[in-house]
């Protein structure tokens, strides 16, 4: 690689690194993505996390995020497990991006390349320097998996936990105990896709080094194991496995992931090897109908075939921003679902990027209970909403740098909510805008004005992206815009106790085109409990099939129906979440 100078560098070819990239340059701007991998996508590919959590909602579906789904969609039902509403091989991931980044003739990749050191001249970064070159950039963005280009810059971050004391967070430990001793961050997972041979016998997966069967035994206790192997269920009988009960989380040693190389390494290793003893013990207990998926992963020096290529990554350094999001800023208003939007000290919106997952974390099994932030939406138990400001993804006091992965400006604590696949799709491309408008603009991150961001991302030509997290508008209608507008306009219309806008979208799934190549039909009575839980009574069989939705017409008339009502439902069927999807409903 010779030396190179570009507009956009983008460090790190993951989830928030190939959406930053890809919006750089779809924005005009003249970008290099340099990646360690062969695989673009991170977390959702690479990591072999081909099970996205959060932003699951249709008006939460925008931006790369809802264009991801929709090219997913078009290749292979996703309905398949029931962790999450859509579950993909990882391979089909790896290239739509593939596919969106070699369309960009303005968007360089390359691939097999590690940062060595950070260009830096007082307060401002000019470029990264790698193993086969130097790239010199007007803004350079990293979105490594655990915040790189933080410590070899020496731009000022966090690692671990801050306590009570520091921002009051509800769930914040006064101090340090056993547990955060044991587990500075949440715990990796290295993923293994498995199969389902049916009645052939699968290849036997071997012991590893060290195996020990008592850290897995009573893995899917409470579960059953057709539970267990159901929750990451992906097409073509395949089985993503990435269990945090006695499964293959693994908390051991985590400071050595930014110690030195050779520390990540082991930790790398190990982590392999506790998943392949996972592996291992799945076989051993549930029979040789269950076998590694081989063909999963290209080779790779530590992993690949049926082991991701890297591990799933929760927790990253994380930058000191010009603001920091702490879990107060995640956690719904007093009597509401939807948390405060993010304002500046003028009063203006200063969101950027979208969530809605509850505040997750992981420890090795060690369980830390956090204040909940979940609610009940479409029949099932969902995420609130929240939004991401723009002064969380800019440095206090260095120049020319945007972050665009987990190692945005986040406490320890609300890092459980923010650092899932779409959330880092929407920073990314929050991150990537921003930095080709300071391009166009000749400005540094921290002087772009927001609005005009804000206006980029709902305008953008390819994958317009909300700012605002409206439970009732869609992307698909014609008033989605100015929906998202009205309120950074007039943030006092947004109603937290809904997670609501001004109006609703218009109640006709067919206007949108969003009924899934593979939809039903399903004519029959509306069940209600009291929870609220939907049902239907099919007029074929009169079996009962449980309803979810996640439209915002369709989650309204369930509300409204009577029990009982006679209706005719649209969507799909999950046979391991046991649910029927709903599109569209109507009572006849």
């Amino acid at each position: 690689m010779p030396n190179l100078s570009t507009d956009v560098l983008v460090v790190g070819g993951g989830t928030g690194g190939v959406a930053a990239a890809l919006q750089a340059a779809r924005a005009g701007a003249d970008t290099i993505l340099v990646s360690e991998g062969p695989w673009l996508g991170g977390m959702l590919t690479a990591a072999g996390v081909s099970a996205p959590d959060g932003n699951e909602l249709l008006p939460l579906q925008s931006g790369i995020w809802g264009a991801f789904l929709r090219a997913l969609e078009q290749q292979m039902p996703l309905g398949n497990g029931w962790v999450s509403c859509f579950t993909y091989l990882p391979a089909a991931g790896a290239d739509i991006f593939a596919q969106w980044v070699k369309a960009l003739p303005n968007l360089r990749w390359i691939a097999g390349q590690q940062p060595k050191t950070v260009r830096r001249q007082g307060d401002r970064i000019l470029g990264v320097d790698f193993e086969g070159g130097s790239i010199s950039a007007r803004v350079t963005v990293d979105a490594t998996e655990l915040g790189d280009l933080l410590a070899l810059g020496a731009v000022p971050h966090r690692w671990g936990w801050e306590w009570h004391s520091q921002w009051q967070e509800p769930s914040a430990p006064p101090g340090p105990t056993p547990l955060t001793q044991r587990h500075p961050v949440q715990s990796p997972t290295w993923v293994a896709i498995m199969r389902d041979y049916g009645d052939a016998t699968a290849p036997d997966i071997p012991a590893p080094p060290q195996y020990d069967e008592g850290r897995f035994t009573g893995a899917w206790q409470g579960y059953g194991s057709g539970q267990f192997l159901s929750y990451g269920q992906l097409p073509q009988r395949r089985l993503m496995i990435n269990w945090p009960q006695q499964g293959n989380d693994y908390g051991v040693g985590l400071d050595r992931l930014i110690h030195s190389e050779a520390a990540r390494r082991q930790y790398c290793q190990e982590a392999l090897w506790h998943t392949q003893g996972f592996a291992h013990f799945i076989q051993t207990r549930l029979g040789r109908r269950y076998g590694l998926a081989d063909d999963s992963f290209p080779a790779s020096t530590l992993g690949g075939g049926a082991y991701a290529l890297q591990p799933y990554y929760r927790e990253s350094r994380r930058l000191q921003g010009l603001v920091t999001i702490c879990e107060q800023d995640i956690l719904p208003m007093p009597d509401g679902v939807a948390a405060a939007l993010p304002v500046d000290a003028s009063g203006d919106v200063e969101a950027v990027a979208i969530g809605n997952y509850p505040n997750d974390h992981h420890y090795g099994g060690d369980a830390f209970p956090v204040v909940s932030k979940t609610m009940r939406w479409g029949g099932r138990t969902v995420g609130t909403p929240f939004a991401i400001p723009y002064r969380a993804l800019v440095p206090q006091d260095v120049d020319g740098l945007l972050v665009a992965e987990k190692n945005i400006s986040v406490s320890h604590i609300a890092n459980g909510a923010t650092r899932l696949q779409p959330v880092v799709l929407g920073i990314g491309q929050a991150a990537g805008m921003a930095a080709a408008l300071c391009c166009r603009q000749r400005c540094q991150p921290r002087d772009l004005p927001v609005r005009s961001l804000q206006e980029a991302l709902l305008t953008d030509q390819t994958a317009p992206a909300a700012v605002i997290p409206l439970l009732n508008c869609v992307p698909q209608d014609p008033q989605w815009q100015q929906q998202q507008r009205d309120v950074l306009d007039h943030p006092e219309r947004y109603d937290p106790a809904a997670g609501y806008g001004p109006e609703s979208s218009r109640p006709d799934v067919t206007e949108y085109g969003l009924r899934s190549p593979r939809a039903v039909s399903l004519r029959g009575w509306l069940r209600k409990r009291k929870v609220p839980e939907y049902g239907l009574v099919a007029d074929v069989d009169s079996k009962l099939v449980t309803l979810i939705t996640l439209v915002p017409w369709v989650n309204a008339r369930l509300q409204q129906l009577p029990d009982g009502a006679a209706v005719t439902v649209v969507g799909q069927h999950n046979p391991a979440g046991e649910w029927f999807l709903v599109a569209d409903l109507r009572q006849r």
